[in-house]
């Protein structure tokens, strides 16, 4: 027998010993990749900013909330986001009437956000149907406030009574929410621009001028009269200072008269004589001039004092 013929077993039994450790490690391999697979695919992050809504057979089971890694059942849960953060919705234009039977257009918007996922979804569903609802309720509770208000009233910031309307509205609708169990909040609510239908515009207009042509007609009779109570008050004072003035002055020269008949009577006192003879010249000052004619005895002392006599 040839060695060509000759089988070696043992070689055979090493080759089939190796190809079976092989698909071991392959079905191994295969198994962990299938198990990393379903691990990764139903793994989910929870971002800063949104809920994570998990769900089974289409019922709500969880409700994640905090920002992280989180996880859910393969083949029988889902997983969808809804939004944590306030939102602005632009509430859309309405018309209404005033207490006083007249037509406005109003345009709010609102401030909101989900307090309570699991609530809104089984009651809202969707998050269009959550503001529909919100709307619905801002639009009755501002019918409502301003139904009581005049139209002047509305108009007209001078007048008007609306004081704290956005927050009075704003509490009333997350009333009529929170009853009905929707699981948001309104943070604001604000009437942004209020308008009038175009057949009521010229009239109001009209009206509005007539009304700030009253004012300021108001503001210059008032500047007027304070201008003549200014005036007045300012005439006033101005006499009582020069009334002061002279009394004081008045005062001053008495006194000042008065301090120098002191020192001449003093002065005086010390010289009669000449005394006399200072009154005697202020007399010829007085009573003689270019065409004064005096006549006089001549044993007189005034016409001997004049001739030059003084025995």
């Amino acid at each position: 027998m040839s060695d060509q013929n000759i089988i070696n077993f043992k070689d055979k039994a090493g080759n089939s010993i190796n190809w079976r450790n092989y698909i071991k490690i392959g079905i191994l391999l295969l198994l962990l990749a299938i198990v990393l697979i379903f691990t990764f695919t139903n793994l989910f992050i929870v971002k800063e900013g949104e809920y994570k809504v998990i769900r089974q057979f289409g019922e709500v089971v969880r409700i994640e909330r905090e920002p992280g890694l989180s996880y859910k059942i393969p083949f029988i849960q889902s997983v969808t986001s809804l939004p944590k953060y306030q939102m602005t919705y632009d509430v859309s234009e309405a018309e209404i009437n005033t207490r006083d039977k007249k037509r406005m257009i109003i345009d709010n918007y609102a401030i909101w956000r989900i307090e309570d996922p699991k609530k809104m979804i089984s009651n809202a569903r969707t998050l269009i149907n959550a503001e529909s609802k919100m709307e619905e309720f801002i639009y009755s509770v501002v019918r409502g406030e301003l139904g009581q208000l005049n139209y002047d009233e509305i108009i007209n910031d001078e007048k008007s009574s609306r004081g704290s309307l956005n927050d009075r509205v704003t509490e009333r609708v997350n009333e009529l929410l929170a009853t009905d169990g929707y699981g948001i909040v309104v943070t604001d609510v604000r009437i942004k621009r209020t308008d009038l239908p175009e057949e009521n515009e010229n009239s109001v207009f009209v009206r509005m001028i007539s009304e700030r042509e009253s004012k300021a007609q108001e503001y210059l009779s008032m500047g007027d009269a304070e201008k003549n109570r200014i005036t007045a008050e300012t005439d006033r004072e101005v006499k009582e200072i020069l009334a002061t003035a002279s009394a004081d002055a008045e005062s001053i020269r008495a006194e000042g008269e008065g301090e120098a008949a002191k020192v001449y009577n003093l002065s005086f006192s010390k010289d009669p004589e000449f005394y006399t003879l200072f009154r005697t010249l202020n007399s010829y000052k007085q009573t003689i001039n270019g065409e004064t004619v005096i006549v006089l005895p001549s044993d007189s002392p005034y016409a001997r004092m004049l001739m030059g006599y003084t025995e």
